[in-house]
């Protein structure tokens, strides 16, 4: 059974989701988008044998609070897709004047994690690298900026692609059960079957 704690955090209330299960085997601290602090104390609190920062995406409002959680946790390992690796590590990736390039960025984890119960989708068309990590015996997916309640992702960045992120939701998250609960980079939590149904931009 998972456990999952959300913040908004950052100046766009980026969701970060602390996500760990009854047995502490792991956490997975899922888009630290800023307010790093608040992050570390809720963390600090959950015992876990292995910890893991995993991105959906690499736009600097979902990876600001990265260098400061990975500075008091330096054994958690940081994943982002391979597509978005170039705009984690670039200067450009910003949105100034309100933020200014994520600081302090660890290194990326070479390989794929291997979470217990956890599936990593590739969910490209926000960005090229966008990722959903999905949970099937708790129906639940992380979806990023991919899907938002009653909404879609915008696709007028860099990267962005609308044919991609439509195949992306209508093709590999509408695939998934109906009543699976989706949890989005911002605002509230979906599902599946909802989306299917009232989707204005689907």
């Amino acid at each position: 059974m998972l456990k999952i704690d959300v913040l908004p955090v950052g100046v766009i209330g980026t969701c970060c989701y602390l996500v760990h299960d009854d047995a502490g085997e792991f956490l997975c601290m899922i888009d630290p988008g800023g307010d790093a602090d608040e992050i570390v104390q809720l963390a600090s609190g959950i015992p876990a044998k292995k910890r893991y920062i995993l991105l959906t995406h690499a736009h600097v409002d979902h990876i600001s609070g990265v260098g400061g959680v990975a500075k008091a946790f330096p054994d958690a390992k940081v994943w982002v897709h391979p597509a978005d690796r170039e705009m984690y590590a670039s200067k450009d990736n910003a949105l100034l004047p309100w933020l200014p390039a994520a600081k302090d960025l660890p290194e990326i984890m070479a390989e794929t994690p291997q979470i217990p119960g956890m599936e990593i989708l590739h969910l490209p068309g926000h960005t090229p690298g966008g990722a959903g990590f999905y949970f099937p015996a708790d129906k639940v997916l992380f979806s990023g900026d991919t899907l938002f309640a009653d909404s879609v992702g915008r696709t007028d960045l860099p990267g962005g692609n609308w044919d991609q992120l439509k195949k992306s939701i209508t093709e590999t998250i509408f695939a998934l059960p109906e009543d699976v609960k989706v949890c989005c980079g911002h605002g509230p939590a979906t599902s599946v079957g909802h989306e299917k149904k009232h989707n204005p931009y689907l």
